[in-house]
């Protein structure tokens, strides 16, 4: 036999193998995927696509497609500076940490969403596209509605676990679709592997950019309850596929997954159908994974397992054997990946003169600063405990200060009026007002000292 059919043979043999192991895995953990060609919306293969599912993280794209939504329709434009409100700010992790009252250009935001796929600026561009998380999931749900998605009901931009807050693998391939065919101006943003903010290098989660052969983009997403999920998107010979998993065990099986799900579409023109003809349960409860994720017996593994296996190969063996160009060779190689970082920075852009865009509603400062820990159904970890937020996350009640752009979107609580107490010295009988000054002023000292510290 020549040597290229023996490459090619063994390169077929190994292909079905990861094929069945990818199988084995689908049928073993039911967990939904789709696969579908980019340019026509044909389906290439399906697994329970239309099932209901929490998408995590994957709702950042749907954030990214209001925003982007908005641009082309002229509320604001990409270099507009949003501000990190006191609520993006109280965010439990991922987070880039700004504090509130910092500002971020929208596009440096989306950048930092697609890469970092922090929950301080998926809010912070909420308020700044819509004025509150409330106005944006109106937005969002619209959104919903003309593109058609049948199984997706939002409620916040980031993510956090809710249990009202439901998608598809089907509907999350329709908004990949819509942000590559609709802005195709602004498709660099899903494929940057690295970014650098002053000195600061920050890693993407996506194990497939980089290392397999013609990956290009877009988003991974993680919690207990919704597992390991990921839409990916590959080009090669003029054809772009996009492959959704939702609810694997790890982020190593979701890109092992996805990769062998674009091993065979690549390899097949064949398909079952479109998008609109998978029949839909319609909007439902999803369930709920934390046993299986995120046992007791491995929460550590599983909180270091979201930040990705950043060294390690995807597993594009097919494309290896079979000679595609030198960058697939990377695919099965456990040698790290370099990327250039592509630059980010805070603050408006130099020259700048338009407006500035803030929430127009938030909760009052006093009742954010008293929060130590978020809300126990904000942990992405564990549903039993709250996960204590970082140290920048909430600042002193001494340290809330709003510039002028927050006036309005930060309410401080009103001194004491002073009418009051006047009142009260008023009433007081004069036997009383004669002994008062004394007493008061050692009151007033006890008061102060609180209020100091």
């Amino acid at each position: 036999m020549a040597t290229g059919q023996k490459k090619f043979a063994m390169g077929n043999a190994l292909f079905a193998g990861l094929t069945m192991t990818a199988l084995c895995f689908t049928a073993a953990n039911a967990t939904p995927s789709l696969l579908i060609d980019a340019d026509s919306g044909q389906v290439l293969s399906e697994d329970q696509a239309t099932a209901n599912w929490y998408p995590a993280s994957l709702t950042k794209l749907m954030t990214a497609y209001v925003a982007l939504s908005a641009v082309h329709q002229g509320r604001l434009t990409m270099d507009t500076p949003m501000v990190v409100s006191v609520r993006a700010a109280r965010m439990p992790p991922s987070k880039m940490g700004f504090r509130p009252g910092t500002q971020v250009t929208l596009d440096n935001a989306l950048k930092m969403l697609m890469v970092k796929s922090p929950n301080d600026v998926a809010v912070m561009i909420a308020e700044g596209v819509s004025g509150s998380i409330e106005a944006f999931a109106d937005e969002m749900n619209g959104a919903a509605r003309k593109l058609g998605l049948r199984e997706s009901h939002f409620v916040n931009p980031n993510g956090l676990p809710n249990a009202s807050q439901v998608s598809s693998a089907r509907d999350m391939a329709m908004i990949a679709r819509a942000l590559l065919k609709e802005f195709p101006e602004e498709n660099d943003i899903y494929g940057i592997g690295a970014l650098q903010l002053g000195d600061r290098i920050i890693k993407g989660h996506n194990g497939l950019i980089g290392r397999y052969y013609g990956a290009d983009g877009m988003k991974t997403g993680f919690t207990c309850a919704a597992g390991f999920n990921v839409v990916a998107s590959a080009s090669r010979g003029g054809r772009r596929l996009i492959a959704v998993v939702l609810g694997a065990s790890s982020a190593k099986e979701r890109t092992a997954q996805a990769a062998s799900m674009f091993d065979r579409g690549f390899g097949t023109w064949s398909g079952s159908g479109s998008l609109e003809t998978l029949a839909s349960p319609g909007v439902g409860p999803a369930p709920d994974m934390h046993q299986e994720i995120c046992s007791r017996r491995n929460r550590a593994a599983v909180a270091a397992a979201e930040e990705e296996e950043t060294s390690g190969p995807a597993f594009g063996i097919l494309g290896a054997l079979l000679g595609l160009p030198s960058q697939s060779n990377r695919a099965s190689s456990s040698e790290p990946v370099y990327f250039t970082p592509v630059p980010v920075f805070i603050g408006p852009k130099p020259g700048w003169t338009g407006p500035v865009l803030a929430a127009r509603a938030a909760r009052p400062v006093a009742a954010v600063a008293a929060a130590k820990t978020p809300p126990a159904d904000l942990s992405a970890y564990a549903a039993d405990k709250p996960q204590p937020l970082d140290g920048n996350a909430i600042p002193s009640a001494g340290e809330l200060t709003a510039p002028v752009v927050l006036q309005g979107a930060v309410q401080t609580p009103p001194p004491e009026p002073a009418k009051a107490a006047s009142a009260k010295a008023r009433k007081m009988p004069a036997r009383v007002k004669r002994q008062a000054p004394a007493k008061r002023k050692v009151v007033e000292n006890k008061k102060a000292v609180p209020a100091a510290q």
